[in-house]
């Protein structure tokens, strides 16, 4: 019997009429059971009972009568014992992997999930780490904001801006709240760099080792105890730099009227446009763009691109072009690392 029991079965009152006390001794045959009644809820939390509930338990005891007839049956005291608040919280990125981002690029978004695990209502304070040491590089930190709508997706102009001390969350028993942590990239970031964004958060009754007290402090009216998290957690999120670039190489061939490769009137001029998309991002919107040189005219039908020709006329459906005075070919999307060559041919007038 732990000494919490010891003690309430020593509250514990026969309250018999003195008649019956002296018959029969108090010879009592006590049937003791628990009854939670008058719960705040009975909805099962993650960290078990709400903090404040009344614990209530009565003992009854039966004998029989020393006239005989009905047992008489007493009650005991009324112990009741309020629940405690267990200080817990979670936090969890909430992106499936790294966020792609490029080189100066502002408002850059991490999203985390943050999760009251304890038993009572807590606001709890958020602090953003963007120094976090073994990564690539470190951005700049520009604001924490709080999910308002709770769609779970960063609305600008939507969502508050969270200011510590100010408007911390506060959160139900289970309750989570997406926090978004937003990030300038520098522009000395390379393709390929990761950097680590760490988002805490700490119960504002406080935090450390679990099993601590604050007497007192708990919702409801109860005490407040830290629980196994030691009432603080927190989570990393990820930006990788996916940049990309584009070269282009231009190279000429000639073939003479006699076969040669003299630029004489009548030669033709077969230029080549190797484009190239180097970087782990795609290249969008690619589009390839050559004047025909003076003094020469373009021959026409003459546009390739991999070797496969296209059409001179931009309605023609392809991705090459002649206007006049210039061959375009659009490329659209091109994968990094990936090149693309184009060709037309000339002759000098």
């Amino acid at each position: 019997m732990t000494g919490m029991e010891n003690a309430q079965t020593q509250n514990l009152g026969c309250r018999l009429p003195l008649r019956a006390a002296s018959a029969v001794g108090c010879r009592l045959a006590l049937a003791i059971g628990t009854a939670a009644l008058a719960l705040a809820s009975t909805a099962a939390q993650a960290a078990g009972t709400l903090a404040g509930t009344d614990i209530v338990n009565v003992a009854q005891a039966t004998y029989d009568s020393p006239e005989g007839g009905t047992p008489i049956t007493i009650d005991s005291n009324t112990v009741i014992i309020k629940v405690d608040e267990l200080l817990d919280v979670t936090v969890v990125s909430s992106d499936p992997g790294d966020v792609a981002t490029a080189p100066a690029l502002t408002t850059q978004v991490l999203t985390y999930q943050v999760t009251n695990s304890g038993n009572g209502s807590e606001a709890f304070t958020l602090s953003a780490d963007t120094a976090k040491p073994g990564d690539e590089f470190d951005t700049s930190f520009e604001q924490t904001i709080l999910d308002s709508n709770g769609n779970g997706v960063y609305d600008p102009g939507v969502d508050t801006i969270y200011t510590p001390g100010t408007n911390d969350p506060v959160l139900a028993p289970d309750e989570s709240i997406a926090v978004f942590i937003l990030s300038t990239i520098p522009a000395s970031a390379n393709d390929g760099d990761r950097a680590e964004i760490e988002l805490s958060a700490v119960a504002n009754t406080g935090n450390g080792t679990p099993g601590t007290i604050f007497a007192g402090q708990g919702d409801g009216g109860g005490d407040a105890v830290i629980g196994s998290t030691g009432a603080r957690d927190a989570d990393s999120g990820f930006f990788v730099i996916q940049a990309s670039d584009v070269t282009l190489t231009k190279s000429a061939t000639i073939t003479d009227p006699s076969g040669g490769t003299q630029p004489v009137p009548g030669a033709v001029i077969l230029y080549q446009l190797v484009a190239t998309t180097v970087g782990s991002s795609d290249v969008t919107n690619l589009a390839i763009s050559d004047d025909i040189p003076a003094e020469t005219t373009y021959k026409s039908g003459t546009i390739t691109l991999e070797g496969a020709p296209l059409g001179d006329a931009a309605s023609d459906g392809d991705a090459g072009s002649f206007d006049g005075d210039s061959i375009a070919v659009a490329l659209g999307t091109v994968p990094g690392g990936q090149t693309r060559t184009i060709t037309f041919q000339v002759v000098i007038d």
